[in-house]
């Protein structure tokens, strides 16, 4: 998410200050991510399924910060390693099944069951994007592809629970159905690129 100069730049005024002032504070980035993690857990899990959107993506949307904090800590400090890395990658993939399970409450509450089918597939679809990368990398592949990769995926959710707690209809649904079909596509977008990269392996 910081791959640009200018977010770069956002993170060396904004988040910088912050990450050293709590390193001072003998805070580790362990605790600052997952501190992230369970707060996004338990707004998602209250206000979700309950439809009270707006207090819930504001509390997530202050918690992705720690998403940027934890990286940056780790940085300042030289904590920066492989342990960082898994933990961060393990708890955003808690952060991202309860959203998205509590959308599919959420989406029960509504009564019309393609909601429910495509909250669902964004549930599984988002899970095996994931799972699909890292096994890519346990067989000797990669699988940095795909048109819905996670911040695009939250961004969008988010944004659309936002409009409907702000009394935009319909967006909430249209935005769950698109995700669902972008992550069945990425999902096939990464089946092929390692299938292209191990068929040399079969062959042989």
């Amino acid at each position: 998410m910081l791959n640009n100069p200018a977010a770069r730049k956002v993170s060396a005024v904004v988040i910088e200050p912050v990450a050293r002032l709590l390193l001072r504070l003998h805070v580790s980035p362990d605790a600052v991510t997952v501190v992230g993690t369970l707060v996004t857990c338990t707004a998602a899990l209250v206000f979700f399924p309950r439809g009270d959107f707006v207090p819930g993506v504001l509390i997530i949307a202050a918690a992705v910060l720690c998403d940027l904090l934890d990286g940056t800590m780790a940085r300042l400090s030289g904590r920066a390693g492989p342990w960082g890395n898994f933990l961060d990658a393990t708890l955003d993939r808690v952060a991202d099944g309860c959203v998205f399970g509590a959308l599919v409450l959420w989406s029960v509450s509504t009564g019309n069951p393609w909601t429910v089918a495509a909250a669902l597939t964004c549930l599984v679809g988002g899970q095996v994007i994931s799972y699909a990368k890292a096994r890519a990398e346990a067989v000797g592949a990669t699988a940095n592809v795909g048109i819905a990769e996670r911040a695009e995926r939250l961004i969008v959710v988010l944004l659309a629970a936002l409009l409907a707690g702000l009394g935009v209809p319909y967006v909430l649904p249209a935005a769950l159905g698109i995700l669902a079909i972008l992550s069945v596509v990425t999902v096939v977008q990464r089946i092929i690129v390692v299938r292209g990269q191990l068929r040399h392996e079969d062959v042989a």
